[in-house]
Protein backbone atom coordinates (compact mmCIF):
# COMPACT_ATOMS: atom_id res chain seq x y z
CA UNK A 1 0.00 0.00 0.00
CA UNK A 2 1.06 3.37 -0.92
CA UNK A 3 1.41 6.00 2.06
CA UNK A 4 0.36 8.71 -0.75
CA UNK A 5 -2.94 9.74 -2.67
CA UNK A 6 -1.04 11.75 -5.23
CA UNK A 7 -1.09 14.13 -8.24
CA UNK A 8 1.25 15.54 -10.72
CA UNK A 9 0.80 19.05 -12.56
CA UNK A 10 2.16 21.01 -15.08
CA UNK A 11 1.91 24.70 -13.28
CA UNK A 12 3.64 26.73 -11.39
CA UNK A 13 4.39 25.91 -7.92
CA UNK A 14 2.12 28.55 -6.53
CA UNK A 15 -0.51 27.80 -8.69
CA UNK A 16 -0.44 24.59 -7.26
CA UNK A 17 -0.54 26.08 -3.96
CA UNK A 18 -3.69 28.07 -4.40
CA UNK A 19 -5.36 25.23 -6.09
CA UNK A 20 -4.55 22.67 -3.46
CA UNK A 21 -6.07 24.81 -0.78
CA UNK A 22 -9.36 25.47 -2.75
CA UNK A 23 -9.67 22.14 -3.21
CA UNK A 24 -9.49 21.41 0.13
CA UNK A 25 -11.28 23.59 1.19
CA UNK A 26 -14.31 22.18 -1.15
CA UNK A 27 -14.18 18.96 0.49
CA UNK A 28 -14.93 21.06 4.27
CA UNK A 29 -11.02 20.56 4.98
CA UNK A 30 -9.19 23.98 6.73
CA UNK A 31 -5.23 24.38 6.98
CA UNK A 32 -4.52 24.84 10.45
CA UNK A 33 -0.72 24.34 9.59
CA UNK A 34 1.92 25.32 7.50
CA UNK A 35 5.49 24.47 6.66
CA UNK A 36 7.82 25.83 4.14
CA UNK A 37 10.45 22.87 4.35
CA UNK A 38 12.48 25.25 1.64
CA UNK A 39 12.66 28.35 3.64
CA UNK A 40 12.91 26.62 6.71
CA UNK A 41 16.19 24.30 5.88
CA UNK A 42 17.68 27.57 4.19
CA UNK A 43 17.21 29.33 7.01
CA UNK A 44 18.27 26.43 9.59
CA UNK A 45 20.64 24.56 7.64
CA UNK A 46 21.86 26.93 4.61
CA UNK A 47 20.62 23.65 2.80
CA UNK A 48 18.83 23.98 -0.54
CA UNK A 49 15.98 21.85 -1.86
CA UNK A 50 13.31 22.35 -4.34
CA UNK A 51 9.96 24.16 -3.19
CA UNK A 52 8.48 22.07 -0.83
CA UNK A 53 5.61 22.79 1.25
CA UNK A 54 3.41 21.01 3.93
CA UNK A 55 0.07 22.05 4.61
CA UNK A 56 -2.06 20.55 7.86
CA UNK A 57 -5.12 20.33 6.74
CA UNK A 58 -8.32 19.35 9.04
CA UNK A 59 -12.16 18.39 8.39
CA UNK A 60 -13.44 19.27 12.14
CA UNK A 61 -16.34 17.24 12.39
CA UNK A 62 -14.03 14.13 10.95
CA UNK A 63 -11.38 14.60 12.89
CA UNK A 64 -13.87 14.79 16.14
CA UNK A 65 -14.73 11.36 15.28
CA UNK A 66 -11.55 9.81 14.91
CA UNK A 67 -10.60 11.61 18.53
CA UNK A 68 -13.33 10.02 19.85
CA UNK A 69 -12.96 6.62 18.58
CA UNK A 70 -9.23 6.61 19.84
CA UNK A 71 -7.79 9.89 21.62
CA UNK A 72 -3.57 9.54 20.61
CA UNK A 73 -5.19 9.74 16.93
CA UNK A 74 -4.37 13.24 17.44
CA UNK A 75 -1.11 12.28 17.29
CA UNK A 76 -1.46 11.40 13.34
CA UNK A 77 -3.77 14.36 12.53
CA UNK A 78 -3.75 17.11 11.14
CA UNK A 79 -3.79 15.22 7.53
CA UNK A 80 -0.71 16.07 6.10
CA UNK A 81 -0.61 17.53 2.03
CA UNK A 82 2.22 18.10 0.70
CA UNK A 83 2.96 20.32 -2.81
CA UNK A 84 6.57 20.29 -3.50
CA UNK A 85 8.75 20.71 -7.45
CA UNK A 86 9.23 16.86 -8.49
CA UNK A 87 13.29 17.55 -8.03
CA UNK A 88 13.65 14.84 -11.60
CA UNK A 89 11.45 17.41 -13.55
CA UNK A 90 11.04 21.35 -12.15
CA UNK A 91 8.36 21.70 -14.58
CA UNK A 92 6.45 19.77 -12.92
CA UNK A 93 4.22 20.05 -9.26
CA UNK A 94 3.46 16.85 -7.28
CA UNK A 95 0.88 17.23 -4.57
CA UNK A 96 0.20 14.63 -2.28
CA UNK A 97 -1.87 13.72 0.56
CA UNK A 98 -1.28 11.26 3.59
CA UNK A 99 -3.53 7.94 2.71
CA UNK A 100 -5.87 8.09 5.63
CA UNK A 101 -6.21 4.04 5.86
CA UNK A 102 -2.48 4.16 7.03
CA UNK A 103 -4.61 5.87 10.71
CA UNK A 104 -6.01 2.08 10.67
CA UNK A 105 -3.31 0.64 9.85
CA UNK A 106 -0.89 2.32 12.33
CA UNK A 107 -3.29 2.25 15.52
CA UNK A 108 -4.61 -1.12 14.72
CA UNK A 109 -7.88 0.38 15.97
CA UNK A 110 -10.58 -0.84 13.67
CA UNK A 111 -13.38 1.36 14.64
CA UNK A 112 -11.23 4.48 12.62
CA UNK A 113 -12.01 2.68 9.58
CA UNK A 114 -15.53 4.19 8.66
CA UNK A 115 -13.77 7.40 9.73
CA UNK A 116 -10.34 6.89 7.55
CA UNK A 117 -13.21 5.81 4.90
CA UNK A 118 -14.18 8.96 4.63
CA UNK A 119 -11.41 11.18 5.02
CA UNK A 120 -10.05 9.39 1.83
CA UNK A 121 -12.54 9.78 0.11
CA UNK A 122 -12.93 13.08 0.74
CA UNK A 123 -9.15 13.57 -0.11
CA UNK A 124 -9.05 11.71 -3.06
CA UNK A 125 -11.70 13.61 -4.49
CA UNK A 126 -10.01 17.35 -3.23
CA UNK A 127 -6.29 15.75 -4.88
CA UNK A 128 -8.47 14.41 -8.25
CA UNK A 129 -10.06 17.85 -8.78
CA UNK A 130 -6.32 19.97 -7.88
CA UNK A 131 -5.09 17.28 -10.98
CA UNK A 132 -8.36 18.35 -13.19
CA UNK A 133 -8.52 22.26 -12.59
CA UNK A 134 -6.62 24.53 -14.99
Amino acid sequence: MSIAISTALQTSFDDAVSRTREALAEQGFGVLTEIDMKATLKKKLDADMEDYLILGACNPPLAHRAVTVDPQIGLLLPCNVVVRTDPADDTRVLVEAIDPQMLVQVTGEPGLQDVADEVAAKLRAAIAAVGASG
